[in-house]
Order: structure tokens, then C-alpha cells, then sequence
């Protein structure tokens, strides 16, 4: 079929290859060029990169307004797949392909509509994780569901490995809904079950409350591990927490209290300890947190969140 397909972060460009490789691709939507970096130089999209290295033509766009609206209808798309691309889709775009728009998201909806799915299932402790494919609609994915399904992701993954597994699963599963759609036997279904909200994550999220049960703790670092990232603050200056896994076999901590080993930190939560292993100070580089520790000075305080 001819598809247009609207993403931007990486975890979109397996289900673009994919697809480019059994549809036409008629139009590539994705945001503008980003400033990264330190020297803040404006850098194209992960989709926009992987639709040029396919020879596709590419549309950046910042919002999908009327402009976008009349470039999408001009490449004349039967079909519309969004994976990711940051922005709603509404009317008159939302019926600009013939058969509308399908969206692949990385959760098991109803559960965690919204910006973050895979972060929140993670902070709040769900036992599964998965994606869905499902026909787009104005409200905030609501529409029926093509095809939902879990899977396989590490037991200890933090949301950035989760989302790698969930990207490059989620894309065969696409892909099966397009050739679905294409033969004319796809059956979406209503969203059924408890409706939750996965909002954006803030800088606020990353924040670790050691005064919470060790799986708690361990469950927010996952979930916020990369963006926006796990951190504490030590005599008022943050520290970000970039490796940290549950503490084997050691002594319950006061929650807060550091105490450094050969190769960890452990910190003390309301159960048993956080064991730390790399760490990135304020406006320093990443390092061993064992490193980190060794080099504090003698006096400085060994609380977590002072």
C-alpha cells in the first residue's frame, strides 16, 4: 500500500524499515532538526536520518497543521502508521488517507495511554510489558485495537532497554496490522479493561525517595533510566544515579545513609539497600560510583537527598 509514516525518536525507525521494505512509503512526517549537545547543533531526527539513508522523501514538521496537512494529501497515502512522532493528529488530517491511521503503542491499552507508557508501567511495578496497534481517533489513544500483545523484556530492564525491545517487536506487529489492512481482514476491537494515564516525565520524576521500600526505589530508577534520569542530591548539589540494582544479601540501611564498597555505594532505603554503581556528579563526567566515593572529602555528608 502507499503509507505515510509520522515518528521521530529511535524507538520509530525499526517499524519504518520494515514497512519501506514491503509498502510504498510515500511521505516520511517527522519533527524539525534539534539542537543536541553541548555546542547545541541542530541534528536531524533518528527517523528523518534512517528516511534518507532509504531514499524516501522526508516532511518536517513541528506541528501537523494545515502546511502539513496539504503535503501529506498531496503524496495521496491510503494509509497513515504514526509510531512516536510527538504531536496529535486531528481533523482533517485524521481522514486524509483513505483508511485513516493506525498507531503503534508501547503499551497493553487500555493501560497507560498517553506520552510515557513505558516508563510508568515500570514505575508503578506492572509485570508486563507489551504494544498495540490500534486505529487512531481524536481522543488521546482511544481508538479500537488491531492487534495487543507482551512481550519478553529483561526482568531488571530500565525504560531505555524496554523500549528498544518493545520498538524492535513492535514493528513485525505493524507490519502484520498494514498487510491485515491491505487484504481486507483486519478486525479491530473496543479497548476494554481499566483506562491509566502515562503523562510525560519531568525532571521531578527522576527524583528518588529513599524513604520508600527498596522496589519502590528500584522501580522508579528503572523508569526514568535514561530520561529524565534517576537522581539525589548530596549537600545540595544533584547527583544523577545512572547504574543502581537491588542490594544482594546486605545490611538494612537508615533510608538515605551511603556507605561505600569496593566496587558500589550502597544506599538505604525503607527496606533493605540500593546498591549504586556508576554515577554522574554535577557538571563532571560519568564515573564508577566507588570512585565517586573515594574521592569525596573527609566531613561531607553521606546522606542521600541533604
Amino acid at each position: 500500500m502507499r503509507l505515510v509514516f509520522a515518528g521521530t525518536p529511535a524507538v520509530a525507525v525499526p517499524t519504518l524499515r520494515l514497512l519501506a521494505e514491503r509498502h510504498e512509503i510515500v511521505a516520511v512526517v517527522t519533527r524539525p532538526d534539534a539542537p543536541l549537545g553541548r555546542k547545541r547543533v541542530l541534528t536531524p531526527s533518528p527517523v528523518a536520518l534512517a528516511a534518507e539513508e532509504l531514499g524516501l522523501p522526508i516532511i518536517k514538521a513541528a506541528r501537523l497543521d494545515a502546511e502539513a496537512t496539504g503535503l501529506i494529501a498531496a503524496a495521496v497515502p491510503q494509509l497513515g502508521v504514526i509510531v512516536a512522532y510527538g504531536g496529535l493528529v486531528r481533523e482533517p488530517l485524521l481522514s486524509t488517507p483513505d483508511l485513516g491511521w493506525i498507531n503503534l503503542h508501547f503499551s497493553l491499552l487500555p493501560a497507560w495511554r498517553g506520552a510515557a507508557p513505558v516508563q510508568r508501567a515500570l514505575i508503578a511495578g506492572d509485570a508486563e510489558l507489551g504494544a498495540s496497534v490500534f486505529q487512531l481517533v481524536e481522543a488521546l489513544d482511544a481508538g479500537d485495537v488491531y492487534a495487543s500483545r507482551v512481550f519478553d523484556v529483561p526482568a531488571d530492564a530500565t525504560a531505555d532497554v524496554a523500549l528498544e525491545v518493545l520498538a524492535a517487536a513492535g514493528a513485525p506487529l505493524t507490519a502484520e496490522v498494514v498487510d491485515a489492512i491491505e487484504a481486507g481482514t483486519a478486525r479491530a476491537q473496543p479497548q476494554t479493561g481499566t483506562v491509566t494515564h502515562a503523562a510525560k516525565l519531568t525532571l521531578e520524576d527522576g527524583l528518588l525517595d529513599f524513604s520508600r521500600p527498596l522496589d519502590e526505589v528500584h522501580a522508579r530508577f528503572r523508569g526514568v533510566t535514561g530520561e529524565p534520569g534517576a537522581h539525589t542530591s548530596i549537600d545540595g548539589a544533584r547527583l544523577k544515579i545512572l547504574d543502581a540494582h537491588p542490594a544482594d544479601d546486605s545490611e538494612q540501611l537508615a533510608p538515605g545513609a551511603m556507605v561505600g564498597t569496593k566496587h558500589e555505594v550502597l544506599i538505604g532505603t525503607g527496606t533493605t539497600p540500593l546498591a549504586v554503581t556508576r554515577v554522574q556528579p554535577a557538571g563532571k563526567a560519568a564515573m564508577a560510583a566507588a570512585d565517586w566515593w573515594r574521592g569525596r572529602r573527609e566531613g561531607e555528608s553521606t546522606v542521600a537527598g541533604s
